[in-house]
């Protein structure tokens, strides 16, 4: 596999993102937009709404995720944002915050089928971790699985807790069977890092 190369989702690289999720919106028309709306909200505008509404964030100037690219192909996304962008978890039972502190959070991931098992949800953790430090966090925090059986790749949206391991993460909370929420401390780096535009 090709060395990857991580950006920021920017309308520049629109096509590319689109491409990636194709006419399904990755999963069942989501666009990632599950948790940053109000559930009827996000029911009422899956698919085309959802796309449209994906669309005018990243044309509003927020970046709400990394595009990881082989060549100029997109091939994987992670999204994270200062966890009070995402009123979803705000909802979520098993997901309600674990102290006061501020923390980003990594809400979701899609990776093109071709390239799932090639360990490209630990170098977007990674890239993540990079892109958060350079925009002043000092925690990043995800939600991933640790099923009993194996789940079906849409069922893992929020990762696994084997990648974020290996992205340096650790356990913070145990909050279901299979929900573990982890966190990665950041050390504070310069504003003008190479994920910035």
């Amino acid at each position: 596999m090709k060395k990857l190369r991580f950006a920021p989702l920017t309308p520049a690289r629109w096509d590319a993102f689109a491409r990636l999720f194709g006419p399904n919106g990755a999963s069942s028309g989501c666009w990632c937009m599950w948790w940053r709306l109000e559930r009827k909200d996000y029911r009422a505008g899956q698919y085309v709404t959802n796309k449209r509404r994906m669309k005018k964030l990243v044309e509003s100037g927020v970046k709400p995720g990394l595009i990881a690219f082989s060549g100029r192909e997109a091939v994987g996304w992670i999204a994270l944002a200062p966890r009070g962008e995402y009123p979803g978890l705000a909802h979520a039972r098993t997901l309600q915050p674990v102290d006061d502190k501020p923390v980003w959070s990594v809400t979701c991931f899609f990776i093109a089928k071709a390239h799932r098992g090639r360990g490209v949800t630990t170098q977007l953790l990674n890239a993540a971790a990079d892109y958060a430090r350079t925009q002043g966090a000092t925690l990043l925090e995800g939600y991933p699985n640790q099923p009993a059986v194996k789940w079906p790749d849409a069922g893992m949206y929020t990762g696994v807790v084997g990648a974020f391991t290996k992205a340096g993460f650790k356990v913070v909370a145990k909050p279901s069977s299979s929900r573990r929420i982890m966190r990665r401390r950041l050390t504070p780096a310069s504003r003008s890092g190479s994920l910035n535009s």
